[in-house]
């Protein structure tokens, strides 16, 4: 067998210096991070480890028994000691005696937490008995894609034999459960020098008396499998042939981008959706390739790939040959209606008298040849995980159909794992989303005070964030604040200059390939000036036009196609300013143009109504904490306007409100997102003023 090179073989990774010292819960959990960190072991969420610890039992002081295992919901690579559950080992053997057979084995789940150690709250997986009962101290189940490759042969049982011979054994397809968990029980007992089996259609059991046997053994089980892989297909064109050729990196963009926001308007009927775009060599190899439409067909195999990425893709009808874009989204609707209708028959053919209702039936997967993957979910994180999925399910399709045929699960299998009773009450479960939660917000001016408190707000409140700002640095700065607060998949940023059009169709091309679309636009990009009208510039008048009115209408622009092309709403805001209605001296330049803006947007609001697109004003006054254009020149120019100094004249603001208080970017935040909400979902062409009272802006 040839040697295969360092980077195609998954890497030992434990370090016995760092382990040696911790006790046996935390080498779990030092195992289970490292087996998590490499998606070749194991999907984000997928797999699970334990081990068996002597532990002592806090109501009579004596030693007992515990498994520890990954809880309910968990992530290898992420999780920490207080994702593991923890049992009574005898109380899990008790079980047994109360066990009534396979058809009613969904009720042992029931029985879970009545094993429970040391009122541990973490829920017990459905995996649980897996390895309660394999009779090992450490336990290791991944689900790596070379060895769901094997798993999801035909020959499956003999390509086992043929790589592992009898330290691995093999057990046929049986849905994750107690009654499996029996079955691997008897497996142990008959097969005592086992050192784990592969699950049909399933994964990879592995287990030893140490953590640290048991990892190195996934490991090499694991490499072991690559290996032969690449030494059977080397020379071997991957799903037949190539039949296309992938479109160069902007064409496939540029279709993503005019694509997605068509598809995610067609799927966001219960909810809104969010997009990921997927274009990596492994996914071009797949779209392009002469067997992918009847793989695709089969849909994926490993329990854990299909629950992300349901019965299978839509295979979108494009041809990369002769691009014909328009052709393409002419055709979209009537693919997409074809899918939920075959989607509702697979439904009525599989359900059973106890059956939830019939969910979502869009595609989640999207292929698309020549360009790529888009995966459509409730939110960002499960939108590229599914991705991910399906990733690993094209890899497992690579590898089974060079050497056997590839099975998917049978179509009631599938069904009866998608609409699993014991997945239902998981979903019920879940919180309710928040009230942003599937929209998709672009904010200009977004590293200054108001523009980033606003991305902040409505990362709160679970919506997707592109950030833009001609100042690139401190729109970095700002995406990565966010970023750590509210996690990089749905903070995105491109810097932009609102009066360059090009750069402004481009960053909403960027919006709509980044997350589907955009539902919502804060114009928020500003500048300020401050001089008498005889020392008023030509430059600087047309400077304040061209950023506060013609920028504004730009960017609106831009966003009404997107939203239009959507066709499922959207909201505008726009920050002008108390100036936009009361005069101030020597700023004429300013509040001219603060003026356009108001009146454009009411312009908007009456266009946008047909289309469900609402337009509305927040007016700011004086918000000097954090915003950039209260520095420098303005601040010294405003100054010198009232006759005060700098620190002077923040108070002098205040006491010139009604109301003696200070505005803050929040403020300004805070209305604006009543403005984009459902809260004001029957108001348009509205004025909101955040001044603290100002009686020469009180609307007329």
């Amino acid at each position: 067998m040839t040697k295969l090179p360092e980077n195609k073989l998954l890497q030992n990774l434990w370090d016995e210096v760092l382990a040696g010292p911790m006790s046996e819960s935390e080498r779990l959990l030092y195992r289970s991070n490292l087996l998590g960190s490499d998606k070749r072991v194991t999907n984000y969420g997928g797999g699970n480890t334990s081990a068996k610890v002597t532990e002592t039992d806090p109501l009579t002081g004596k030693p007992c028994d515990v498994l520890w295992v990954k809880g309910s919901g968990g992530d290898l690579g992420s999780i920490t000691l207080s994702g593991f559950s923890t049992l009574y080992m005898d109380k899990l053997e008790a079980l047994k005696g109360l066990y009534r057979g396979p058809e009613h084995e969904d009720e042992m789940v029931g029985y879970l937490p009545h094993c429970t150690f040391n009122l541990n709250p973490r829920a017990a997986s459905i995996d649980t008995p897996l390895h309660a009962y394999v009779p090992k101290a450490h336990v290791d189940h991944v689900h790596p894609d070379a060895i769901i490759a094997i798993a999801a042969s035909a020959d499956s049982r003999a390509i086992t034999q043929e790589i592992f011979g009898d330290e691995i054994g093999w057990l046929p397809w049986k849905r994750p459960g107690y009654e499996l968990g029996l079955w691997l029980e008897d497996f142990c007992r008959k097969n005592p020098d086992a050192k784990g089996v592969i699950l049909e259609s399933h994964g990879l059991f592995t287990w030893a008396d140490t953590a640290r046997d048991c990892y190195e053994l996934t490991i090499e089980t694991i490499n072991r499998a690559i290996a032969w892989f690449e030494n059977r297909t080397a020379g071997q064109a991957a799903f037949g042939r190539a039949i296309h050729t992938s479109l160069d990196e902007a064409a496939r963009n540029a279709i993503a981008s005019e694509l997605m926001p068509a598809i995610r308007g067609m799927v966001s009927g219960a909810q809104h959706m969010v997009g990921h775009f997927d274009d990596q060599p492994a996914v071009l190899e797949f779209v392009n390739a002469a067997d992918m439409p009847t793989l695709a067909a089969l849909g994926t195999s490993c329990p854990d790939h299909f629950l992300r990425t349901k019965i299978c893709p839509l295979v979108v009808d494009f041809d990369p040959g002769s691009p014909d874009v328009k052709a393409l989204l002419d055709g979209l609707a009537s693919s997409v209606a074809a899918y939920r209708e075959n989607y509702a028959a697979y439904y009525e053919r599989c359900k059973h008298d106890n059956s939830p209702a019939m969910r979502d039936p869009n595609a989640v997967v999207y292929l698309v040849p020549g360009v790529g993957m888009i995966t459509f979910a409730k939110d960002k994180a499960t939108a590229r995980i599914s991705a991910e999925f399906y990733v690993n399910a094209i890899n497992v399709m690579r590898g089974a159909s060079a050497v056997s045929e590839y099975r998917g699960l049978p179509e009631q299998e599938a069904f009866d794992i998608e609409y699993w009773l014991l997945e239902e009450a998981k979903l019920q479960r879940m919180p309710k989303p928040k009230s942003l939660a599937g929209r998709v917000a672009l904010v200009t001016g977004a590293a200054g005070g108001i523009g980033s408190a606003t991305a902040e707000r409505f990362l709160r409140e679970g919506a997707c964030v592109m950030l833009t700002d001609i100042d690139e640095r401190a729109l970095e700065e700002t995406k990565v604040e966010l970023a750590r607060r509210h996690s990089a998949d749905v903070v995105s940023a491109v810097a932009l200059d609102v009066t360059d059009e090009a750069a402004i169709d481009a960053a909403f091309a960027t919006a709509a390939r980044e997350f589907g679309g955009v539902d919502l636009l804060v114009s928020n990009a500003g500048i300020a000036s401050s001089a008498p009208i005889e020392e008023t510039s030509l430059d600087l008048w047309n400077r304040n036009m061209s950023i506060l009115s013609t920028g504004y209408f730009l960017v609106s622009r831009a966003a009404f196609r997107l939203m239009k092309s959507q066709g499922i709403g959207g909201a505008v805001v726009f920050v002008a300013s108390k100036n936009g209605l009361a005069a101030s001296p020597n700023a004429s330049a300013y509040c001219t143009a603060k003026a356009s803006e108001i009146h454009l947007a009411r312009c908007l609001a009456l266009e946008g109504a047909p289309n469900g697109i609402r337009v509305n004003v927040v007016n700011p006054d004086a918000v000097l904490r954090g915003s950039r254009i209260w520095s420098g020149e303005w601040l010294d120019q405003r100054a010198s306007t009232y006759d005060t100094d700098k620190e002077g004249l923040e108070e002098m603001y205040r006491q010139r409100s009604l109301l003696k208080r200070s505005v803050l970017p929040e403020d300004i935040a805070e209305a604006t997102y009543f403005l984009v909400s459902e809260a004001s979902a029957k108001s348009t062409g509205n004025i909101l003023n955040v001044d603290a009272g100002n009686v020469q802006a009180f609307t007329r």
